[in-house]
């Protein structure tokens, strides 16, 4: 329970004193419809907030806790580290529900928004696809994200009965994140004319997705472009996790970078990532580049963009699990 327990003093240091009360929040949830979908009742409660992230070493951890601070002034906030984790997810429902949330806004913290979709909400029992959990699940859960240890992908539906709303925008489609790419240039540009920049992201597994993937956040890129006219701006994603791609991907990325520093030109390097270089130094060893090895984080503009998708889900339909209906 270590990286729970570290989440749960830095929020209460930074953050405790603003976090909303329950107590003081009139009314119960909305009648829900049949169809799992809330109405938009005004005896509703106060909206609490979960915010998914992938999760990584403490200084990644402690990047996405401490752009949350000033969110968990405004809502009952917990985060839930890990790739959509059944048990990360239980846990801090559970959270929030103890604390009288009747509607939690979901904000998927991933690059894509399509990572997870359907898995979370197999989780959060909104459609079909997630069994209840089982003793099996119960003895993977305690070596799983939220028990601090590795990740544990076994699909099984937790217990609730708030209602959701789920962000569907990845922050690969956040206009936001234009900004900070901008913040991660200027103090490394000296003179844009003899500078290229490449952008560079995890990336996923297929052909398809890659290319949504390339076309966001090329869009993203139009705020660097529009910054300063740099020889070049360019956008690549990695595919890590898939060998025979990743190579590929290598070597595009390896030869931009050994192009752009001809002639006397530099290349800067950004990672379009929540936290962090990743390997990324490995990847361009022995090349010359600059880059601070700075991802999205810290930045205000995350932080921005997080509360943009909770005014908006909170304006919208919250759904029920459909085991709430029996």
């Amino acid at each position: 329970m270590r990286l729970l327990q570290t989440r749960r003093a830095l929020m209460i240091g930074i953050a405790g004193v603003g976090l909303v009360s329950a107590a003081g929040c009139a009314g119960g949830a909305a009648e829900q419809a049949h169809d799992g979908h809330a109405g938009h009742g005004k005896d509703t409660g106060p909206v609490g907030v979960m915010v998914m992230a992938h999760g990584g070493g403490a200084v990644w951890n402690a990047d996405v806790e401490a752009m949350l601070a000033p969110l968990a002034k405004d809502y009952p906030l917990e985060v839930a580290f890990g790739m959509a984790e059944a048990a990360s997810i239980q846990a801090a429902a559970k959270r929030l529900e103890d604390r009288g949330v009747k509607r939690i806004a979901v904000v998927r913290l991933f690059i894509s928004g399509e990572s997870w979709y359907e898995r979370t909400e197999q989780i959060l029992g909104l459609i079909p696809g997630a069994e209840p959990q089982s003793g099996e699940h119960a003895e993977h859960a305690g070596h799983g994200a939220a028990a601090g240890g590795g990740h544990s992908m076994v699909l099984w539906r937790i217990q609730s009965k708030a209602s959701y709303a789920l962000s569907r925008q990845g922050l690969s489609d956040a206009p936001e994140m234009g900004a900070v790419l901008v913040e991660r240039v200027k103090p490394l540009s000296k003179d844009p004319s003899k500078e290229s920049v490449l952008i560079i992201g995890h990336g996923p597994e297929t052909d398809e997705e890659n290319e949504r993937w390339l076309k966001t956040i090329d869009q993203r890129a139009d705020s660097v472009r529009k910054f300063a006219k740099f020889k070049s701006v360019h956008v690549e994603t990695l595919r890590e996790d898939w060998p025979e791609k990743r190579v590929a991907s290598t070597a595009r990325i390896r030869a931009f970078v050994e192009q752009g520093g001809k002639d006397g030109g530099r290349v800067i390097v950004i990672p379009y990532r929540v936290s962090g270089f990743g390997p990324y130094a490995n990847v361009l060893k022995d090349l010359n580049y600059e880059a601070d090895k700075t991802g999205l984080l810290p930045s205000v503009e995350v932080e921005h963009w997080v509360r943009r998708q909770v005014k908006e889900m909170s304006a919208g339909p919250f759904r029920a699990p459909l085991h709430a209906h029996g």
